[in-house]
């Protein structure tokens, strides 16, 4: 399993699922008869990797740390009886390119030819996990037989701001199932749905090899018709990253993976007029999240400068009445303290990116790279409109969004006939 290398790695380097399962015989070997398995993709983790125990080609000494990592005395996991043996280990790195959902593509595909009943996948960065996690997850496969399991956490309001601005809410209107945490990394899934992962074979040298996995697994359990819940784990609590200087290369293979499948999926998402929340599972918990810093005058000064630099893009890509009202924003932002990018500017500025993405106006990488200084004045508006709130109010504001995306739809749906019209 790999994780992060150049564009230049985009290259039909990547084996076939035939090629696949011979590299990974021995580890299937090993797990043969194993009902539930768990994949943990790493990345230089060696700080964090015995919280939660698939390594990327790490440099330091992840591998080792975590295969010396254990279940024993209060860290039983829940659906292991204690007089069970202590569960097997195995890693294995792959060439091609270096990215989480490489790393995830040898657990689906150890699952279709185990025939393993259920599975889940944690980030190696977590310092919240609990075993209940595994438990919450994985038995909701088991016990109540849903496909997909995402995540239900505590989050400083400040912390996910990719999800909260866009994947969660985009998500949830396009395919009329709302799910909190659709990029959550922490995921129980049947091992019907792996083998149905692991069969794709066209999309693994795409950004769905990258940080564009977790979004590809949500979406397309949804789309194609898998049963799907939620799991309340209580707080995450991890490596947060400043939106204005970390999130880049993340924002473009999520936004990006998004933007693309609903090209294929437009007969998914053209039908839906209402949503419905995923059931979910477990007790609301009240615990800390650690607090984030952002720093917002860097964002606003990004978003300004990002609007000349990508001026072009932003042109061929937003509708005249779009961008006339970014330009706006964009050349009034002087008093950082008063600035706002108003929602449903914002879904308006997705919906309008989300048509240009697929009807190919713009090289993709640019139209990804111009909206990111959108995103940060986003991401602005919102620390502001928050700042008085408390967990409970931002998480209300944040639930907002999805109807608000909803009700914005005919935005979308005029322009992407109006492209398709014009494409033809």
């Amino acid at each position: 399993m790999t994780q992060e290398r150049g564009p230049a790695a985009y290259a039909d380097e990547t084996p076939s699922l035939e090629e696949l399962t011979q590299h990974l015989s021995p580890q299937i070997d090993e797990l043969a008869g194993v009902e539930l398995l768990v994949g943990i993709p790493c990345y230089n983790s060696e700080g964090t990797v015995a919280n939660v125990v698939l390594d990327s080609g790490s440099t330091d000494d992840t591998v080792e740390i975590g295969l010396r990592a254990s279940t024993s005395g209060d860290q039983d996991l829940l659906l292991i009886p204690r007089a069970a043996p202590l569960p097997k280990h195995v890693s294995t790195t792959l060439e091609g390119i270096r990215g989480k959902g490489n790393a995830l593509r040898p657990l689906f595909t150890i699952a279709r030819a185990t025939g393993a009943r259920a599975l889940a996948c944690f980030d190696s960065d977590l310092r919240s996990i609990r075993p209940e996690w595994v438990e919450h997850l994985l038995g909701r496969v088991l016990e109540d037989g849903f496909d997909h399991v995402t995540p239900m956490y505590l989050r400083h309001k400040h912390d996910g701001t990719i999800t909260n601005s866009i994947a969660y809410p985009l998500t949830s209107a396009l395919y009329g199932t709302v799910v909190r945490q659709p990029i959550g990394g922490d995921f129980g899934f049947s091992g019907t749905l792996a083998k149905f992962w692991a069969e794709h074979e066209d999309v693994w040298t795409t950004e769905v090899a990258r940080f564009g996995i977790d979004i590809w697994m949500t979406t397309s359990a949804i789309a194609d018709g898998f049963r799907i819940a939620q799991a309340r784990l209580g707080s995450k609590i991890h490596a947060p990253k400043d939106p204005g200087e970390h999130l880049g290369p993340m924002f473009r293979q999520v936004v990006g993976t998004i933007f693309r499948l609903a090209g294929p999926y437009q007969h998914r998402w053209q039908a839906v007029d209402e949503i419905t929340t995923a059931p979910s599972f477990g007790f609301p918990f009240v615990t800390g999240t650690d607090a984030l810093a952002v720093n917002v005058p860097g964002l606003i000064e990004r978003f300004r400068t990002g609007t000349v630099e990508f001026d072009d893009v932003l042109r061929s890509a937003l509708a005249a009445e779009t961008l006339a009202a970014v330009s706006t924003i964009a050349s009034g932002t002087d008093a950082p303290d008063r600035f706002t990018f108003p929602v449903e500017l914002w879904i308006d500025v997705v919906y309008d990116l989300l048509v240009a993405t697929n009807a190919g106006v713009v090289a993709e990488n640019r139209l990804l790279a111009a909206m990111i200084p959108l995103y940060f004045a986003r991401t602005a508006s919102f620390v502001h409109e928050a700042a008085d709130d408390d967990t409970d109010a931002a998480e209300a504001r944040i639930d907002s969004y999805p109807r608000s995306f909803l009700e914005r739809k005919s935005h979308l749906r005029s322009n992407w006939e109006s492209s398709n019209t014009l494409a033809g």
